[in-house]
């Protein structure tokens, strides 16, 4: 594997593993998600992280596409919560931490065991 690509590997598995840090030991319901004003912005800094490793990866190495679920949509998300951040819905970000996050974790995990 490429040195840059296991790099930005390993920083979205570090961004995930924080996402689950900073939701540890909190009720896993969305109106907690949705009142803790920090930990959204916490989580959101940690999706723009993903976000852009996942695109500098893609750019480096397009067959990571067919390894990394979703990829394309992973940088879109990258870009909506940088540039279209007041139009960020709370409902997405949970949908994505509680239905896409888990899948992405063992993507990476994976491709980083190789």
């Amino acid at each position: 594997m490429d040195e840059r690509i296991g790099k930005w590997l390993f920083d979205i598995q570090t961004a995930i593993n924080e996402i689950y840090g900073f939701l540890e030991g909190k009720e896993l319901k969305f109106e907690v998600y949705q009142q803790d004003k920090m930990l959204k912005r916490a989580i959101e800094r940690e999706l723009e992280i993903i976000g852009e490793a996942t695109n500098r990866i893609l750019k480096r190495d397009a067959s990571y596409a067919d390894k990394i679920t979703d990829a394309q949509s992973i940088v879109g998300l990258r870009n909506q919560v940088i540039h279209a951040y007041d139009n960020i819905s709370d409902e997405n970000i949970w949908a994505i931490i509680v239905n896409h996050l888990p899948k992405l974790k063992e993507d990476v995990d994976g491709l980083l065991t190789d």
